[in-house]
């Protein structure tokens, strides 16, 4: 095979550097997911932990490498001092007083003795920086011809050769004796900073990230119209001024709210006192029937529109804290608004769990199915003239679904977002032209204040379904 071909074969295939190149890019798209759905602390906690293992890193590294070059001199003199002294030793006394002096050194000093002969096995010292610096200083104070092992026959230890006269001997030491300080008691050193670290970043991110914390739940609360005490206005100077600025937001937006309540108040008596003498000047008047209907049925809708106005532009409470049986106010919402729809020629069914509870103001929940079920008898009739409507309430999970369904004519898709928002209406074939398009705007404001969600989706075979999602509670 020629040198081409072997490159070729080498080379890996387009489809799996494309296969690669895919599987880095959904690795990089979950990290960059992941990460931005973590919350400020955690963010915080994990920049702050990378860089402190960094710099601790960093910190020991630099410290083995100061340590390195003075151990390696100091333990290069020791080791020249031991085999001095013993080379001295042996030197000086006769052939028969030597293996008492070996005894003696042995286990006194703990200097190990063995005669040195060319079938030793013996296995080269490692090839690292500490070591290599060690045995070039002891050749340096032993002579070149000095050798140096890590194992000699298999048994590990620190062997330096050296001869008296034509006899040649090893003088074995403990590697932990010779080596820099040992791996478990780095670890152990390094465990406690690392330890320290970790726990001095949670508390400082801690520190830092409450004052916001505290912030979002005001701000949560805010949001549901709850009353939010204030906060503290002390700490660093930032927190104080952004305190400070919610707590003259909170205090002008319940002033606000106060005032609008007023207005919508007296806006309310003014609008609707007229109208009532209206309709009895009207009831009293000789003219036809068909014009006082009519007149009527004017007055009527102004009435209405002037209804939901004050419904959406009062302040939304605060959610309460004890869950209610949701299915038993359905039950009797759906009563009431079933003999009205069958007396305007409808019909409404219904399908509702029993014993089903949320944490929600039980004349919220009425207000938003009433609003939703006279939404479908307004804007749903079907192709026969009346108005088929079906209210279901189902557990799904942790939360609950309220659907109210109808045959009318439905919404585009392009639309349904649109109609949530205030003043808006859908298309004339849908609502007919009239109302304030406030219905669906009051009952998202409503769910806001809860956690909940409003959907519109058409119907199978026909028609609108909306669908409203509140969190589900427990007794």
């Amino acid at each position: 095979m020629s040198l081409f071909r072997m490159a070729a074969a080498k080379r890996p295939s387009p489809n799996r550097e494309r296969a690669e190149r895919r599987l880095w890019r959904v690795l990089l798209g979950h990290v960059t997911r992941t990460w931005s759905e973590m919350g400020l602390f955690t963010r915080t906690f994990l920049l702050l932990s990378a860089l402190m293992m960094a710099s601790l890193a960093a910190w020991l590294q630099v410290f083995i490498s100061m340590e390195m070059g003075p151990r390696a001199t100091q333990m290069s003199k020791r080791v020249a001092t031991s085999v001095n002294l013993t080379r001295a030793a042996l030197a000086y006394s006769s052939t028969s007083e030597r293996p008492s002096v070996l005894m003696e050194l042995a286990s006194r000093e703990g200097l190990q003795v063995y005669p040195r002969t060319a079938e030793d096995l013996v296995a080269s010292l490692p090839d690292e920086e500490y070591w290599q610096q060690v045995a070039a200083q002891l050749r340096d104070l032993l002579g070149q011809e000095t050798v140096l092992a890590w194992e000699v026959d298999d048994q590990s230890g620190f062997w330096v050769s050296f001869r008296i006269d034509d006899e040649k001997y090893w003088l074995m030491f403990e590697r932990q004796e010779v080596g820099l300080t040992g791996g478990i008691e780095w670890l152990g050193w390094g465990a406690a900073a690392l330890l320290l670290s970790l726990l001095g970043a949670g508390i400082s991110v801690a520190y830092i990230n409450r004052p916001l914390a505290r912030l979002a739940r005001s701000a949560q609360l805010l949001t549901r119209g709850a009353i939010v005490p204030p906060l503290p206005e002390s700490g660093a100077r930032e927190i104080r001024e952004l305190n400070a600025s919610f707590n003259r937001m909170a205090h002008e937006l319940r002033q606000t709210d106060a005032e609008r309540a007023l207005m919508l108040a007296g806006l309310s008596h003014d609008l609707r006192t007229p109208l009532t003498r209206m309709r009895l000047e009207i009831e009293m008047s000789s003219m036809a029937d068909d014009a006082r209907q009519a007149i009527d049925q004017d007055l009527a809708q102004i009435d209405h529109c002037i209804g939901q106005l004050v419904d959406y532009a009062r302040p939304a409470g605060a959610a309460p804290k004890i869950p209610i049986d949701v299915s038993t106010i359905l039950y009797d919402v759906m009563a009431r608004e079933r003999s009205h729809t069958e007396s305007l020629g409808g019909s409404l069914d219904s399908s509702i769990a029993p014993d089903l509870h949320a944490c929600i103001d039980a004349l919220d929940f009425k207000r938003i199915v009433v609003n939703l079920i006279e939404n479908a008898r307004r804007y749903g009739v079907a192709a026969n003239g009346h108005a088929q409507i079906t209210v279901s309430l189902q557990p799904a999970g942790d939360k609950l679904i309220l659907e109210v369904s109808d045959r009318g004519p439905g919404v585009k898709p392009a639309e349904t977002e649109r109609l949530l928002r205030p003043f808006s209406r859908g298309s004339t074939a849908r609502t007919g032209g009239d109302g304030a398009g406030l219905g669906l705007a009051i009952v998202e404001r409503l769910l806001r204040q809860v956690d909940g969600r409003v959907e519109l989706t058409p119907r199978p075979g026909g028609g609108l379904t909306v669908r409203i999602t509140v969190p589900r509670a427990t007794t």
